[in-house]
């Protein structure tokens, strides 16, 4: 994922930039409205960091986020295959009961 989606995405990922710094307040972050060099003074300015610490704690903050979309896609395809096997186990059941109930009719 580029920065450009990552600044795109930036009203989603601003919470989770909340939890990750702390010292940056949430209206700070609106601000910013995701400007990766916007994000970087800021830090640098509130934790009195080099700009080359501050640019690699915003690269390592994309890498998770990228981490967490995925984890979260996968656990998305996991609960629909989860679902359709209980629809189609469901249909099975059914299946049966109605097979049941036509061979006791005869």
């Amino acid at each position: 994922m580029s920065w450009d989606r990552v600044e795109g995405q930036w009203k989603q990922r601003r919470g989770q930039a909340t939890h990750h710094w702390g010292k940056i307040m949430n209206d700070e972050l609106a601000a910013i409205a995701g400007k990766y060099e916007e994000l970087v003074g800021r830090l640098q300015e509130k934790y009195g960091i080099a700009r080359e610490e501050a640019k690699s704690q915003v690269d390592e903050f994309k890498k998770t986020v990228d981490q967490l979309k995925k984890a979260n896609s996968k656990l998305i395809q996991m609960q629909k295959s989860l679902h359709n096997k209980e629809r189609a186990s469901k249909k099975r059941v059914s299946s049966r009961k109605q097979l049941r109930k036509a061979i006791r009719s005869k």
